[in-house]
């Protein structure tokens, strides 16, 4: 006859959540092995594990002619895991190179350029450790002031997510297929392209 003890169990942190309790005592061989111990515990609270209290990653990319709200975006990226949202929010300025600009006019062709959103967001991935990623941009017509773009992206701790906003601004603007009119006062306009852009040099 196989001898049996008693054991407590004491859970924390996620491990409470998983179980649903903070303790439990369990009735185990004298002679059990840690690893046979843990699957004991498993099947005490079968069908949960790890991703029911964890956030699967998410990528929200949106080309849209509506006003972006930086409040709407950031909420998307917020995590209870995560104790750091970075954002970018690039906004229409009212001057360029002496001339007074009164909006700016954006075209983009969307296949591509969500395309290569998404290759920037696993580029990201990748690279730091981030949860959730959210690329805004509008489309037509963006009076000063008002957001062409936003960024936010979600982590555990700051130093990621800052370092991902700055990268996924910079190969936006080098890679992502997007024109913009700058429309002045004196009732002319210029499209322009980032100088940032792989092509800007081949002409």
């Amino acid at each position: 006859m196989v001898q049996r003890c008693q054991v407590e169990v004491l859970y924390f942190a996620k491990s409470a959540e998983i179980a649903g309790v903070r303790s439990e005592t369990i009735s185990v061989p004298q002679e059990i092995k840690a690893s046979q111990l843990w699957k004991e515990i498993e099947t005490r609270h079968p069908g949960k594990d790890m991703d029911d209290v964890e956030e699967k990653p998410k990528d929200i990319i949106k080309f849209t002619a509506e006003k972006l709200s930086v409040d709407e975006v950031s909420q998307l990226v917020i995590s209870p895991p995560c104790g750091a949202v970075s954002l970018f929010v690039g906004t229409t300025r009212n001057n360029f190179e002496g001339k007074k600009v009164i909006s700016l006019e954006y075209e983009a062709y969307l296949p591509m350029a969500e395309n290569e959103v998404r290759k920037i967001c696993s580029d990201i991935r990748q690279k730091w450790p981030v949860t959730h990623i959210a690329v805004f941009h509008r489309l037509g017509l963006v009076p000063v002031s008002e957001a062409s773009i936003i960024i936010a992206v979600s982590s555990a701790h700051r130093a990621a997510s800052l370092e991902a906003v700055s990268y996924a601004i910079d190969n936006l603007k080098a890679r992502v297929p997007i024109w913009k009119k700058e429309m002045y006062e004196e009732s002319s306009s210029t499209w322009k392209r980032n100088k940032e852009c792989f092509w800007a040099n081949n002409d």
